[in-house]
């Protein structure tokens, strides 16, 4: 196996110290400051130290003390894979940064403004990963090859933090890097191993959320022993038609970035041509400002559109926090390309939900009576021809012991029913399916009745 290290950045400013003890064993904002200051001569150190020490929330005396032990300290050997990109010297502009980071994207990639500012906002969020307690998933999905799903991921890949791509990867090394650097991971070409590999879903979707572990078996002497591995880091995963390889778990857990291909006439620069030192740049402003704002950040709580549902609300939080920051328009930038992102990337339903949804465009129409047979029921359901119903039961219409198992779980049982001629059949009343409807439909479908 093989762990490819993009020569990302080995950072001066690391993770965000955060309220709950961290799982992996990256130093603490506080103790990279420490360790900064440690380096200083003495007279650069005493010019500083008030100000720090009211930074840390500490008194002189502690600062002092840390700082002086700090500098008994023999420096460890550091075995990590990523280059080291001091931090910005000056402080930065948030607003102008994510603007900086979005350009970059349009300069080399066709796609929307709000796609754009959507991955700037999650390139930055990679140098908070310790701040928030959800790390959204970037899914970048294309239809067909050459639309640009590799070199987005390579672009993402240049200007996260600590980024690994990985080829070939075993899922034992993977855990384990999580573990010990906590980097950014990237999977291309999830679409021809991702479905078959249970354990690396597991881990992916375990490691969504702050706290996520997988538990393995370590030797311990002539015994095994169980232990914990950390998964929680920012990840993402570009193929062709991911929602059909990528279980729903994973997708619901991720931004989705849809790629199109390049029209003639329509005109990028080549990553190829790029100036890379432009990138150590943007990186070297994005460890200033996850220094500068982390704590700020960590306790941020953004307004979230009513109209993402819970779980995009969750994925979305931590971006808007970042944008909210950097001032009222980022946020409005950022507030419209979750609703637009949302809405369009938006997974398959399950099929119990599809069903729900194509039923409730059947009574909303108006086209037929509040209480229905099962029989008109289905008949209606197939009316559509590219409905999955049409050939839900190998190649025939769905029968009514299908239509009762899937909606069996919603909690909604065939009856029998009284029609307008006196039929009393069995089938449905428009009034069981309306507590399903409202907790598992997101949205109607277009031009059904309110």
């Amino acid at each position: 196996c093989s762990v490819q290290a993009d020569k990302s950045d080995r950072v001066t400013v690391d993770q965000a110290v955060t309220d709950a003890p961290s799982l992996t064993s990256a130093p603490s904002v506080d103790d990279v400051v420490i360790a900064e200051l440690a380096a200083m001569n003495l007279m650069d150190y005493d010019r500083i130290r008030a100000e720090k020490a009211k930074d840390l929330g500490v008194t002189l005396k502690t600062l002092d003390a840390l700082v002086k032990a700090a500098r008994k300290k023999e420096p460890e050997k550091d075995n990590s894979p990523f280059d080291r990109i001091d931090s910005w010297p000056e402080p930065v502009d948030p607003g102008k940064l994510l603007d900086e980071i979005s350009d970059v994207f349009l300069r080399f990639l066709v796609i929307s403004a709000s796609q754009g500012y959507a991955l700037a906002l999650w390139v930055a969020h990679t140098y908070l990963i310790d701040v928030f307690n959800i790390s959204p998933i970037a899914i970048i999905n294309a239809p067909e090859k050459a639309c640009g799903k590799t070199l987005l991921l390579k672009l993402l890949a240049r200007l996260c933090h600590r980024s690994l791509l990985a080829a070939n990867t075993s899922t034992s090394a993977l855990f384990r890097s999580i573990e010990e650097w906590q980097p950014s991971l990237f999977f291309d070409e999830a679409d021809t191993f991702f479905r078959d590999n249970r354990e690396l879903q597991g881990m992916i979707n375990a490691g969504f959320e702050r706290g996520g572990f997988i538990l393995r078996s370590e030797s311990a002497g002539d015994t095994y022993m169980p232990r914990k591995f950390s998964v929680y880091s920012a990840k993402s995963a570009a193929g062709i038609g991911l929602e059909r390889h990528l279980p729903d778990a994973t997708m619901s857990r991720g931004i989705i970035f849809n790629m199109r291909r390049k029209r003639p006439g329509e005109k990028v620069e080549r990553l190829r041509n790029a100036d890379t030192a432009a990138f150590d740049v943007i990186k070297s402003k994005l460890i200033r400002f996850a220094q500068d704002y982390a704590r700020q950040l960590r306790h941020a709580r953004p307004a979230l559109p009513d109209a993402l549902s819970d779980r995009d609300q969750d994925k979305w939080e931590p971006l808007l926090a970042i944008a909210e920051l950097a001032g009222d328009k980022c946020l409005k930038r950022a507030t419209e390309a979750a609703l637009e992102l949302s809405n369009t990337g938006d997974t398959t339903l399950c099929k119990g939900a599809e069903l729900l949804s194509d039923i409730q465009y059947i009574f909303d129409s108006g086209e037929h009576p509040r209480k229905i047979s099962t029989t008109k029921l289905i008949e209606a359901l197939c009316k559509d021809e590219e409905a999955p119903w049409v050939s839900y039961n190998y190649g025939k219409s769905i029968t009514p012991r299908q239509l009762a198992s899937l909606l069996k779980p919603y909690g909604i049982k065939s009856k029998t029913v009284r029609l307008e001629h006196g039929d009393t059949p069995k089938g449905y009343d428009a009034g069981q399916f309306q507590d399903a409807f409202d907790r598992y439909i997101p949205s109607k479908k277009p031009g059904s009745e309110s």
